[in-house]
């Protein structure tokens, strides 16, 4: 009897989560099974060619007879199933899969459970529609705010566990204004909104900061992150992107006025494309320039097609949490995407030209001024050109009367002018008119001066259209063409044919309108669920679904799948209001808990995957950066505008292939504004920000690891820009209390950590001010200065709880 026996499974796939994970009693095929499935027997039983007859990913293969004469699985018998008998085997040689750790002995119940109860067969869970959900009934009401509560709190009664309480005041308005604007709280706001006990003073709060303009500034960098947003090339010379700054003050603009979600992507995705495009819609589509491109690829037809692989990725990861790019040059093996819907989805992209060729991004720069603005400068041009014109005539005459050898020395333009002197010699009746025409092509020049200037930004200029065909790519290898494939949507989305309506200016093919209608169609089964997810993620720490980009079948499952629906649906069916579902959220008791241990809690969910508590957070690179110069009163909270570049040392340039090419100085009151306003170069991050997780641009980031390494306390301790902003930060104590240290070090536990200073922190203070003046001979200055330091790097001001 031949065997089925798997291959080696690598060791980086992680166990599947299983139904009692989360406290759930049903045995679930999408939710349970199919992902144990896929990360233990699909690297030889799963999509194409099982060995030895046997496929895993499909109803019909588990079913049907192998080449051993056994069927895998047998429904409503588990004892007599291949599949079982072979995850629970003794002797090596037979047991499934055949090295690595064998299933946990709660996995093996769980695959006996559910071939017991008929191996039911259900799809993906994210490849089903959301299903309308009724919140559930619980058992205490009273710790209900919203419905939120209601998944939340249903679960932990089922596991026998009890919600924290609420944070304390204090805790709540600094998580409050960290997770919506990204700045701290002033110790005055915190007082104030202690003392504040009106029954509606939270969430009078929540509205405040949600209208503030510094909202956009700090969710437009989660979703900057998200579409790989850098102001530079990548590769050797890592050159810049024209107003790409341009892009980013669009998506802080676009969040501030609460901008519905799907027309926040059909903007990226086609705004030229659209019957009323602006200059705004026009700027979104710079969403399609913000990768790497290299100037002088080795082979260009590949890095064209690297592009393109880079746009479908991107946004197949950002919009819909799928990983379509597997697809690129074989089917995909894990989720139901064939290699011909790949290309299918890059069809719907293919009039997008190239970023551009050494030399000319003219593709990518187009001009966005308006229509009046444009016409004024086009006047002042022809006005200038016509009296250019007719001094160039006068000239050449005189030109033309000169010595051969001087008519040469005429071609130079530098010569000009002393040529230009002898009008009045050769030609004495044209030399007052030539000064005048001087005079009146000043003056021109001037009135265009004062003109509003033309405006361009980085988007899509010259479409490819009609777009050229699109054929699957054998291997990927785009010097290896197959067959021709149409414009479509991926299969497992079983959506109708695009429509594609070419626009009404002939400039582009109308595709990617068609693409983003798709997408942003409240009929998509993953688009509201990834973004509610999404802003779930930054408001608690991770996502409902952990694999924020990921929603197939090898991505984590949802610990919540009723309340994710439920949002999701919540969120499509009411305008796409990102700001709605904030406010839901924050409004939540799940949201407003405290984060303190419980020994039941730590002891039956250590990982906090059911929401008894809330999560501790460390602030991000930003927010750090953000409340050092609000903490020593330096913050300029200017808005918008070309970025600016903050102060980095020779030895951080020398890391460059050129080292500090690209990299400019700015006023110091323009490097007191927020980081988000920080020119991104791809070769040279500072180390601020890189110390403290910020992302590399090359590909989107999901998610950034909060990590505890040497460099951060290196940096925060020994770094020049924190002894500059600790030196501003004991400048602003000695203006305010001059020669009161005692006032002094009140004044930095107020503005540093936002609350009252105790006796011992003031004690401590100045113990160690003494220390630092009789130990080390510091003057006073000195001595406050790493005192301050020393404040900046407490635990209590780079954590909120």
């Amino acid at each position: 009897m031949s065997r089925f026996i798997p291959k080696l499974v690598p060791l980086f796939c992680l166990l599947a989560m299983s139904a009692t994970s989360y406290g759930q009693d049903e045995v679930d095929y999408a939710r349970d099974i199919q992902p144990l499935l896929a990360k233990r027997c699909y690297s030889c039983h799963g999509p194409g060619e099982g060995e030895s007859g046997l496929q895993l990913d499909t109803r019909e293969g588990a079913m049907a007879e192998a080449d051993s004469g056994m069927a895998a699985i047998i429904p409503g018998k588990p004892d007599e199933s291949e599949l079982l008998r072979r995850i629970i085997a003794t002797d090596d040689s037979e047991r499934m899969p055949p090295e690595g750790k064998p299933l946990k002995a709660e996995e093996v119940a769980l695959i006996r459970q559910w071939i017991g109860e008929g191996a039911n067969w259900k799809k993906h869970w994210a490849f089903e529609k959301p299903e309308v959900q009724t919140p559930p009934e619980v058992e205490h009401a009273d710790l209900v705010a919203n419905p939120i509560d209601n998944f939340v709190l249903k679960r932990l009664e089922k596991n026998g566990l009890e919600p924290n309480g609420r944070a304390d005041r204090r805790t709540l308005i600094r998580r409050a204004y960290y997770d919506l604007i990204g700045l701290p709280p002033t110790y005055a706001e915190i007082e104030a909104f202690v003392a504040d006990e009106s029954p509606d003073a939270y969430e009078k709060l929540v509205d405040r900061l949600l209208a503030m303009p510094q909202y956009g500034e700090r969710w437009g960098r989660h979703w900057l992150d998200l579409v790989r947003f850098a102001e530079t090339n990548s590769f050797e010379r890592d050159g810049d992107k024209p107003d790409a700054w341009k892009y980013r003050d669009y998506v802080i603009r676009s969040l501030n006025e609460d901008k519905p979600y799907d027309q926040f992507l059909i903007e990226q995705l086609a705004g030229d494309e659209l019957a009323n495009a602006t200059p705004e819609s026009i700027i979104a589509t710079g969403y399609y320039r913000l990768g790497v491109w290299d100037d002088e690829p080795a082979d260009p037809l590949q890095h064209e097609y690297d592009h393109y692989d880079d746009l479908l990725n991107t946004t197949g990861k950002a919009m819909l949490g799928l990983t379509i790019n597997c697809s690129r040059c074989h089917d995909h093996k894990i989720d139901p995407i064939p290699q011909t819907d790949y290309y299918k989805m890059l069809a719907l992209m293919r009039d997008v030209a190239p970023y551009g060729r050494r030399g000319d991004i003219s593709n990518s720069r187009r001009e966005i001024t308006s229509d009046d603005v444009r016409k004024q400068h086009e006047e002042a041009e022809r006005k200038i050109g016509e009296l250019q014109g007719q001094m160039d005539d006068i000239y050449r005459q005189v030109v033309d009367q000169l010595p051969e050898g001087e008519r040469k020395e005429a071609r130079n333009p530098k010569k000009r002018r002393e040529i230009e002197k002898k009008i009045a010699e050769i030609l004495p009746d044209q030399s007052k008119q030539y000064e005048e025409l001087r005079k009146e092509l000043q003056a021109a020049r001037q009135r265009q001066e004062k003109l509003p200037p033309r405006q361009f930004a980085m988007a899509i200029n010259k479409a490819l259209n009609p777009p050229p065909s699109t054929t699957v790519m054998m291997r990927g290898n785009p010097h290896v063409p197959g067959d021709e494939v149409a414009p479509g949507f991926p299969e497992i989305f079983e959506s109708p044919e695009p429509k594609i309506v070419p626009p009404a200016n002939g400039q582009t093919s109308g595709r990617r309108l068609a693409l983003a209608n798709w997408i942003a169609s409240k009929d998509n089964m993953l688009t509201s669920r990834v973004m509610v997810n999404r802003l779930w993620q930054h408001h608690f720490g991770r996502g409902i679904v952990r694999s924020t980009d990921n929603f197939g079948q090898l991505g984590d499952q949802p610990t919540h799948p009723k309340l994710l629906d439920w949002l999701a649906l919540e969120f499509a069916n009411n305008g796409w209001s990102m700001k709605q579902i904030h406010k839901l959220i924050m409004m939540s008791n799940t949201y407003q808990m405290s984060s303190a241990g419980s020994p039941e809690g730590l002891a039956k969910d250590p990982a906090n995957n059911l929401l008894w508590r809330h999560d501790m957070r460390r602030l991000s690179a930003e927010e750090i950066y953000d409340s050092l110069l609000v903490a020593n009163g330096t913050f300029n909270d200017k808005m918008f505008g070309p970025s600016y570049y903050p102060k980095v040392s020779d030895e951080v340039k020398a890391g460059q292939s050129q080292p500090g090419a690209g990299w400019h100085d700015s006023s110091e009151d323009e490097r007191n504004r927020r980081a988000i306003y920080i020119f991104v170069k791809r070769s040279l991050i500072p180390p601020m920000l890189a110390n403290y997780d910020f992302p590399e641009t090359d590909a989107l980031c999901p998610e950034r690891f909060a990590t505890t390494q040497p460099a951060q306390a290196l940096g925060m301790l020994n770094g020049d820009f924190l002894n500059e902003q600790a030196k501003e930060f004991g400048d602003s104590l000695r203006k305010e209390a001059p020669g009161d240290l005692r006032q002094q070090i009140v004044l930095s536990i107020e503005k540093g950590l936002g609350r009252a200073a105790t006796e011992a922190d003031i004690q401590a203070g100045e113990q160690l001010i003494a220390k630092l003046k009789a130990k080390h001979s510091l003057s006073d200055d000195r001595a406050l200065d790493l005192y301050c330091l020393m404040v900046l790097n407490l635990n209590e001001f780079i954590f909120i709880d």
